[in-house]
């Protein structure tokens, strides 16, 4: 049963199998507090002062206690399109050359999107998360520069 983004579990201890019951209770709402396992006493309803008790009408006999349990929502991560310009400088090989090695292409492949950069001006190398797509645009810039080519390598959102 869904209630404000909580599960909530229904929990029965049997007398005979075990003194106690674990659960999983959530600290707070919030989403960042990691769930903590306790323990419940025999019977299923965690044990309060007798304070608490009288004040709450409630005995302290077996019966059933509900635990929350949150879902994370997780989102999935932006993705980034790595892509390789033409340039009148840059040779061929060296364009494939960086595609087999940063990319993980094959020749094959390679060639053909080295083909499709010098044909249409562009051409796709791959897609990645933020972190991955900067890092490879970085080593591809860094590479190219060391070797004296003005190829251009940038990223954008998909």
């Amino acid at each position: 049963m869904m209630v404000h983004g909580h599960v909530l579990a229904r929990l029965r201890c049997n007398l005979q199998e075990s003194h106690y019951c674990l659960g999983l209770v959530m600290k707070s709402p919030d989403h960042k507090t990691r769930p903590t396992r306790v323990a419940l006493p025999r019977g299923g309803t965690p044990r309060m002062a007798d304070d608490d008790r009288k004040r709450r009408n409630e005995p302290g006999g077996p019966g059933t206690a509900v635990i929350t349990k949150t879902k994370p929502q997780t989102k999935r991560p932006n993705l980034y399109r790595v892509l390789i310009l033409n340039d009148d400088y840059t040779p061929m090989e060296f364009v494939v050359h960086v595609l087999e090695r940063f990319f993980g292409k094959d020749h094959e492949a390679a060639t053909r999107i080295m083909l499709h950069v010098h044909h249409h001006g562009i051409g796709e190398c791959g897609v990645y998360t933020y972190e991955v797509a900067e890092t490879k645009v970085t080593q591809v810039m860094d590479f190219a520069r060391k070797h004296q080519h003005p190829l251009q390598c940038v990223m954008e959102k998909k």
